[in-house]
């Protein structure tokens, strides 16, 4: 008999498939998933987040099964009811704003992108887009354009897309952490001041990029440079807002408000939603240009609205800032022990559980070590976990937030202990080679 994989290679379009290893997954429950044959693995992607709540929250299930039992049909296409006009209320009443406001529903982050960053050109009569090197703001349209990991893979980018440097203390482009936010900055000064840009879109956490976390003060400055030349900013907390960073929303961090914001993956508890929360004269119109028909429908609505009351009920922000500390603490432990392997983690950085594991092949040079990040990921799965790796080199450890101290120590011991017989040999390149990876 054919195992799931095989019949996986020879039904699913590849397309859509980014794969690191064998993975196989027949339920998932709280920070768990378990194989075909009962073999559990500790969750530390959640789904590159959309799981966020982990798998199975009571509270989402019961509302999910509440709404399935009697759906007010399909979508908010052509009709409205309670949980698509909630949920866009709920949006209205989290996220920080001025003025009339609108809530756009969608499926996916990346329509959610593609949506803002269409109508602001329509709204502001203007084409040019600025957005960040390195940066991923979906896999469809304009937000695929203006998406850097894509266009670096070979998408075309955006014709009226321009890109900056990303702020990264790490690996400064400017060869100085002290003067990245204002080399940052300057760039993304120099375009405003042409007059044709329609909006700026950045994430307060470049996630696919390398879990890279800017300098604080960098969103500020931004949002005064886009305020001072009337410029549109949208903040991208698709894949690392919504409690993940230790705050509801990555960009409180600075405390500012951005003209538009975009949220999914954690949104929906698991279901395809997302969600852009703006300015009335922006998301109004024109009527029936972003149309999708099972947009806004009561399932996935119902399961949006119990995640948000449950990230207020069970204080999940302040949650995944303690369990972020203590897995942070426990990397660095492991970084400066001198065990075998810890010469390879060149930095451990993030906010909340948005964590990333930065591998190199010796600290001084700061050589990204790709090779070990894919064997590393291969073989945490083999010793029980599931992590991925983002910018060729850095582990994203992103689990569920409602992750528990136990479970933030053994993924401490999973991680560290793969990175150590990774590094040793214990996983080989033909092991890895029929999975490309991110």
């Amino acid at each position: 008999m054919a195992t799931l994989t095989e019949r996986d290679a020879a039904a699913v379009a590849g397309i859509e498939k980014l794969r690191f290893f064998p993975l196989e997954v027949e339920s998932g429950s709280g920070s768990w998933l378990t194989e075909p044959g009962g073999r559990r693995l500790l969750d530390l992607s959640a789904t590159w987040t959309a799981c966020g709540l982990g798998h199975g929250h009571p509270a989402v299930t019961e509302a999910i099964t509440k709404a399935a039992q009697r759906p007010a049909g399909a979508g908010g296409l052509s009709a409205v009811h309670p949980d698509s006009v909630g949920l866009a209320e709920d949006l209205l009443a989290l996220v920080p704003g001025s003025g009339e406001r609108r809530v756009y529903l969608g499926h996916a982050g990346s329509d959610a992108c593609d949506v803002a960053l269409r109508a602001c050109r329509h709204a502001t009569g203007r084409s040019r887009i600025v957005a960040f090197e390195h940066s991923y703001h979906g896999g469809v349209g304009v937000a695929m354009g203006v998406s850097g990991v894509h266009v670096d893979a070979g998408a075309p980018p955006d014709p009226a897309g321009v890109f900056v440097p990303f702020p990264d203390p790490y690996r400064p482009h400017t060869g100085d952490p002290a003067t990245v936010v204002a080399a940052s900055l300057a760039a993304v000064g120099e375009q405003l001041t042409m007059g044709d840009v329609a909006c700026v879109i950045v994430e307060a956490i470049q996630s696919d990029g390398g879990l890279v976390v800017p300098p604080d003060g960098f969103l500020s400055g931004l949002s005064e440079l886009c305020r001072r030349h009337g410029v549109l900013l949208i903040c991208d907390e698709v894949k690392v807002g919504l409690g993940r960073p230790g705050l509801l929303h990555s960009f409180d961090r600075d405390g500012i408000t951005p003209d538009l914001v975009a949220f999914g993956k954690t949104l929906g508890g698991g279901l395809p939603l997302s969600a852009v929360v703006g300015p009335a004269e922006i998301l109004d119109g024109p009527t029936a240009s972003a149309l999708l028909t099972t947009a806004g429908n009561p399932i996935c609505t119902a399961a949006g609205r119990a995640v948000l009351r449950t990230l207020e009920a069970e204080r999940i922000p302040e949650a995944a800032a303690e369990r972020g500390a203590q897995l942070m603490g426990l990397l660095d432990d492991f970084a400066g022990s001198g065990k075998a392997g810890s010469e390879f983690l060149g930095d451990v950085r993030g906010r909340g559980l948005a964590i990333g594991v930065d591998l190199v092949t010796d600290r001084d040079s700061k050589a990204r070590a790709d090779d070990l990040a894919r064997k590393a990921v291969y073989r945490a799965w083999q010793l029980g976990a599931v992590v991925y790796y983002v910018g060729g080199n850095v582990l994203e450890v992103t689990p569920p937030m409602i992750i528990s101290a136990d479970e933030v120590a053994q993924a401490a011991e999973v991680l560290t202990t793969a990175i150590s017989e990774a590094a040793d040999g214990l996983v080989t390149d033909e092991m890895v080679a029929p999975y490309a990876g991110w």
